[in-house]
């Protein structure tokens, strides 16, 4: 099957999919309510999250939507999630991390590495951003670009492209969250973060992995290691890990 052709399959199963989610009745959406209400109450406010705008919107999110209908049933468990392509979902716990390591205000400009389902996306968007998403896979790009319109999310911008270089043309970036993992931090994302900017980042070879925070003050990079973590390696546009 040649690429178009895919893509545009892609397009049509997504539209399927979304059109059954959508058309779930009012008990089951009371259900995905109620197990998003105990996801941030056991998972979130029961650890340490406490961005009172990172609970605010996860709570807001329908993580549901944005996991593929054959598990939707898993969709609020504590655990990452296959999303087709070879990627994932991220664990709920780590999408809000990552979301509060950021320090996020209303209004500053974020760019993300790795749109993936476009979870992380929606929740950034939730917490007042105006976010910029790149996703390197064509098709999961095009699906998740029509779930967030779907949604509403316009404040959400994406392309496709390779992550590394970063997405100069809207540079300086206020926080900067990377969902893949390369083995080194690129040099474009650091020159891409603003003075006094953020950025969450997996690197790392694939069984030694950590989540860093990085801030640029002065004009210089500094570097805090958060916790032992395993992503996705982040690829370039043939597949080869960074």
């Amino acid at each position: 099957m040649c690429k178009a052709a895919k893509i545009s399959f892609s397009i049509v199963f997504l539209l399927i999919l979304n059109t059954q989610a959508f058309a779930l009745g009012k008990a089951s959406r009371r259900d995905f309510e109620q197990q998003r209400k105990q996801m941030v109450a056991g998972q979130l406010r029961g650890r340490d999250i406490v961005d009172t705008n990172v609970l605010t919107a996860m709570s807001k999110v329908p993580r549901h939507l944005f996991v593929p209908l054959e598990i939707r049933h898993s969709s609020y468990q504590d655990s990452p999630l296959p999303i087709g392509y070879g990627q994932t979902i991220s664990q709920p716990y780590i999408v809000a991390l990552m979301s509060q390591l950021l320090s996020l205000k209303s209004g500053e400009k974020v760019l993300e590495i790795g749109t993936g389902s476009g979870y992380q996306a929606a929740v950034l968007a939730e917490m007042g951003a105006a976010v910029f998403t790149i996703e390197i896979v064509p098709e999961l790009g095009l699906q998740t670009g029509i779930l967030l319109d779907k949604l509403g999310y316009d404040t959400v911008k994406s392309k496709t492209g390779d992550g590394y270089k970063g997405w100069s043309e809207h540079a300086p970036f206020d926080g900067i969250i990377v969902t893949c993992a390369p083995t080194a931090i690129p040099e474009p994302l650091k020159e891409q973060l603003a003075e006094g900017g953020r950025m969450v980042i997996p690197a790392g070879e694939s069984d030694r992995q950590k989540l860093y925070l990085l801030r640029k003050k002065n004009g210089d990079i500094v570097q805090q290691s958060v916790i032992d973590v395993r992503f996705v390696p982040m690829v370039n546009s043939k597949g080869k890990p960074y």
